[in-house]
């Protein structure tokens, strides 16, 4: 399946007990479909307050459903800032984790002197005016197999600070500035702490050659602040042809009028 969310409301992905987590959500909806518990399994946890509009998900059930039969039916048990955006019967060998050859990110913010009350939920604020350009540019430095150890939380867990960056770039339009980041996989916090470096050096604050300095730091402590999680969102997951599953990125509603793809 497919999986949209707005994560404002969520505890991240990742299922725990005494709070809210979307995955919580979608494995009771899936319950009530399937006459039975559903444990489903994602590409990509994300945390707290972060958006997808492709999450991926496998489950297994015991009963057969249409696929419009799961969407809808699906769709009718959950709140209306999670929903099914498709479904598609898979091979047994296919695992939501493990089959993907790579996540795309997109993280917007809005770079504007005055507030705006307007979606603050949607994206990220930063007030000091940025140079989307410069940003393009340094973070052209992250490209390829790096160690990305000054871009991990000190809580990831992960085996190896080693990441592949596919592509970066930064666009601009009108007040509003993208980020758009795919790679094999990301380190815990890896997109946000990559988000607040860039600002620096699109703000001036920083020099051009603060990113590659950093790489080589190996040293989160020497990064800076992490952008917040509101402007951050899940908007692919990439895998072999033979699955046959969507491979067109689902970007925000709100950027249905802009030149993004």
């Amino acid at each position: 399946m497919g999986i949209a969310y707005d994560g404002t409301a969520y505890h991240g992905w990742q299922r725990q007990k005494g709070v809210r987590t979307v995955q919580a959500e979608l494995e009771s909806a899936l319950s009530k479909i399937a006459n039975g518990a559903v444990t489903v399994n994602c590409a990509g946890r994300t945390d707290t307050g972060v958006h997808a509009t492709q999450q991926v998900v496998h489950f297994d059930a015991t009963v057969d459903r249409t696929s419009k039969a799961w969407i809808e039916g699906t769709n009718s048990q959950l709140p209306d800032d999670i929903a099914v955006v498709w479904m598609k019967p898979v091979s047994s060998d296919f695992d939501a984790r493990h089959s993907a050859q790579a996540r795309r990110y997109l993280y917007i913010i809005s770079n504007e002197k005055r507030r705006s009350p307007i979606g603050p939920r949607l994206y990220a604020r930063f007030f000091r005016p940025l140079q989307p350009q410069v940003m393009h540019k340094a973070a052209q430095t992250l490209l390829g197999e790096q160690d990305f150890s000054s871009f991990r939380s000190a809580q990831c867990q992960a085996l190896t600070p080693f990441r592949n960056i596919h592509s970066i770039t930064v666009k601009q339009q009108g007040s509003l500035i993208f980020v758009d980041i795919t790679a094999n996989a990301f380190l815990h916090h890896m997109v946000r702490n990559i988000i607040g470096v860039l600002e620096q050096v699109g703000a001036g604050s920083k020099p051009l050659g603060w990113v590659e300095d950093l790489l080589q730091m190996k040293d989160r402590s020497r990064a800076g602040k992490m952008a917040p999680a509101s402007g951050l969102y899940l908007i692919n997951v990439i895998y072999p042809d033979q699955y046959q599953l969507p491979d067109v990125p689902e970007l925000p509603h709100l950027m249905g009028l802009l030149s993004i793809n």
